[in-house]
């Protein structure tokens, strides 16, 4: 599901691109060919952070039950319908986020903690963050 949120964030990029922000992924494994298949549906740098330290001193996972979760198998069948297929390689239970940082002493100015897998982003509250950066 996360290869649908890129897809979607990477749809930004024209605006983000005329506003001067940057789009970055960070991700936590490469596993095989995982962060080359994920390139095509994320069009901003993608960096490999393998000792885990944007995910914070405590990292937010979801196990086995999070399958019994109504949400998630929702997100799935979305995601697949848009044509999305995952990827089951790799640990794959730490959740997500989406942070919208901005310069100098702005600090954060967006910040999405998935709940669940699958628990997007809203893209509008995206460009209202960006917004508020200055160019």
């Amino acid at each position: 599901m996360c290869r649908e949120e890129a897809a979607e964030l990477s749809s930004l990029k024209p605006q983000l691109d005329k506003l001067g922000v940057p789009l970055y992924a960070v991700v936590k494994e490469d596993v095989g060919t995982e962060v080359q298949n994920f390139r095509p549906y994320f069009k901003g740098e993608i960096f490999l952070d393998e000792k885990r330290r944007f995910y914070g001193p405590r990292e937010r996972k979801m196990g086995l039950l999070a399958f019994m979760r109504l949400g998630v198998w929702l997100s799935g069948v979305r995601a697949f319908r848009k044509g999305f297929i995952g990827n089951v390689l790799g640990e794959g239970f730490v959740l997500g986020g989406v942070f919208v940082i901005g310069r100098g002493k702005q600090g954060i100015l967006l910040e999405h903690r998935e709940k669940e897998f699958g628990d997007k982003v809203n893209i509008s509250d995206v460009l209202q963050a960006v917004r508020q950066i200055p160019q």
